[in-house]
């Protein structure tokens, strides 16, 4: 039996990058909803984005989205968010809000958009130069909406090229992050719909190209578990955009839809050697990083409870008895193996992870902390009046 003392060590240095986007106003399909205290400009994001660290010390960096994230001075943004105990992390990139890619960006049949798509990028990459940023992540909603409309294959090939364009400009200590959707905003067919399309497209590039794993980007009832295991036994699981899959889509809180998706995900990672600091046969971390939207809750106290979720979930993936499991694998012990992995999985961690956090000069309730601290009853009165930065 594997106890929380023999696991401490390894939950040391584990890292969940927020996304900016998270602290401004979103919403559903139908309507985007104004919270009190919501960002003004990136700067304000970024220090909310540093509150949630501050409370938890599970956040140290912020990615960017751009445009939504543009500033004139990048080294100064970085400069601000190191004075205010983060950095700058994954750079997201946009070529979904333009109307030149109703019809696709990377894969328009059209090279004068093609090569606009491929720009927007080498600006991220410009980006990533000045912000000190390893990860350039790409999402892309292109594809089709009706059988005939479009070259499945060409797309395909159109695709490899424009990729492959941007790979040759990213640096030496920099990654292309490839995300997958298996549906919308096109729904006939969409270009990179599964982990399948993202890893081949991908291994064409280069070992600095890897595979984002969005969680809430399955259909229903999908192992998500075994996608992982297989990506990092390939060597091409790069990151995470950690969600629940509630929507049609994604975006709500991590763990919050089926904790135990989550444990099996966390244990996947461990035992595929995705996670550092627990990490037995030295294969490179894999980013953590979470996608969310909170459209009824509020954003900071959104983001600790997601950030908290995934540690507590990563702990009891930890206490896993790796020993006793593979024994009872390789005897055939079904439920003994079985007794075992949800053994771990049934621990209440919470009251050692709490000791843990206070040893550390953390407050053991970062939710009751973070109430009590003011913060949100601060930003709210500074921040009235003002035009509340939104992804729309």
């Amino acid at each position: 039996m594997t106890h929380f003392a023999d696991i401490a060590d390894h939950l040391e240095g584990q890292a969940i990058e927020l996304p900016s986007w998270a602290f401004g106003n979103s919403g559903t399909r139908f309507k985007v909803f104004g919270t009190p205290g919501t960002p003004r400009s990136v700067e304000e994001k970024i220090a909310d984005a540093a509150t949630v660290h501050r409370f938890t010390g599970l956040a140290p960096t912020v990615a960017l989205h751009i445009p939504w994230d543009r500033v004139d001075d990048y080294a100064a943004l970085r400069r601000y968010a190191e004075d205010h105990g983060v950095a700058l992390g994954t750079i997201n990139s946009n070529t979904f809000q333009d109307d030149d890619y109703k019809f696709g960006g990377l894969t328009h049949t059209d090279p004068r958009i093609r090569q606009k798509a491929i720009d927007h990028h080498v600006e991220c990459i410009d980006v990533m130069d000045q912000t000190g940023s390893r990860d350039l992540k790409i999402w892309l909603a292109d594809g089709s909406n009706y059988p005939g409309q479009a070259d499945l294959r060409g797309r395909q090939d159109r695709l490899a090229e424009s990729l492959a364009t941007i790979y040759d400009r990213i640096g030496e200590e920099q990654r292309l992050v490839l995300e997958y959707k298996f549906f919308e905003p096109a729904f006939y067919h969409t270009d990179v719909p599964d982990w399948g399309t993202s890893y081949a497209q991908v291994s064409a590039l280069g070992e600095r190209a890897v595979v984002c794993l969005d969680t809430g980007h399955h259909a229903p009832g999908t192992n998500i578990e075994f996608i992982v295991m297989q990506l990092l036994r390939l060597g091409k699981l790069g990151s995470f955009d950690f969600n629940s899959r509630f929507y049609g889509d994604d975006d709500l809180i991590v763990g919050s839809a089926d904790p135990f998706q989550l444990f099996r995900i966390l244990f996947e990672v461990i035992r595929g050697g995705g996670y550092g600091p627990a990490n037995p046969d030295g294969h490179s971390d894999v980013a953590f990083m979470l996608d969310q939207c909170h459209n009824v809750e509020d954003k900071i106290p959104g983001q600790i409870r997601s950030v908290l979720n995934v540690q507590e979930m990563t702990a009891r993936a930890l206490l896993v008895d790796r020993d006793a499991l593979d024994a009872a694998q390789t005897a055939g012990d079904v439920l003994g193996a079985h007794e075992i992995f949800m053994d771990a999985f049934s621990t209440d961690v919470r009251p050692d992870l709490a000791a843990w956090r206070e040893e550390r000069g953390l407050p053991g309730n970062p939710m009751r902390a973070y109430a009590e601290s003011g913060y949100q009853a601060a930003i709210e009165a500074a921040r009235a009046g003002g035009s509340q930065l939104s992804w729309t």
